[in-house]
């Protein structure tokens, strides 16, 4: 039997509590994931205004955002990580503000670190916008050849605070079940490539629509 390297997972909270709903799902996921086997580390981005992407094109040039902050720290990290968990709370049916912009400028300026990666989208809401949420973390994977983990159920928790994300006994099992989905597909990725089965090497052309 072949023997799987060490693995680990990265998985970032982006509400403004450390301690709150959104940290308690993504808890359950990581305990699952080092029951597994796999390793894990949760980045806290933090509740201080962060910079969105200024369209200055310099990470083309030096390989790294030029706003020097938490996304260069998580992007770096990336590099090391087998698979990542994005978790976010719903705000107007949206994900927080402060996640999307670490998203977007760590996925522009270092989406090499993420690519062929497995991922999930986790959500927190006290009753609706989830599935929206969810919609728009996703389509950072979707656009950098990651495979999407999903679940029995959309990747959600209901509660105001923490513990009552403790009586969501079915959002709780669907964190659980990410943990588990997200071990089996890292693992196979890993035999995969042990095997001489690597990820094809997607073309890339850009065009204008009206070119």
């Amino acid at each position: 039997m072949q023997v799987v390297n060490e693995m680990k997972v990265m998985l970032v909270n982006g509400s403004s509590r450390n301690n709150g709903c959104t940290a308690r799902a993504l808890r359950e996921v990581a305990e699952t994931l080092e029951n597994e086997g796999i390793e894990t580390e949760t980045v806290f981005i933090g509740n201080k205004p962060v910079s969105d992407c200024l369209a200055c094109g310099k990470c083309r040039e030096i390989g790294r955002c030029v706003i020097d902050d938490c996304v260069n720290e998580i992007v770096e990290k990336a590099k090391g990580c087998d698979g990542f968990v994005f978790g976010s709370p719903v705000y107007y049916a949206h994900p927080s503000a402060r996640l999307l912009t670490v998203m977007d400028r760590a996925f522009y300026s270092g989406g090499r670190n993420f690519a062929f990666k497995p991922a999930a989208a986790v959500l927190s809401a006290r009753r609706a916008g989830c599935t929206a949420s969810m919609d728009v973390i996703n389509k950072h994977f979707t656009i950098n050849n990651m495979p999407v983990v999903s679940s029995t159920y959309w990747n959600q928790v209901f509660g105001k605070e923490a513990d009552e994300v403790e009586q969501d006994v079915e959002g709780l099992q669907t964190m659980r079940t990410i943990g588990q989905n997200m071990a089996w597909l890292v693992k196979c990725i890993e035999l995969g490539k042990q095997n001489g089965v690597e990820h094809a090497i997607p073309e890339k052309r850009m065009f204008n629509f009206i070119r």
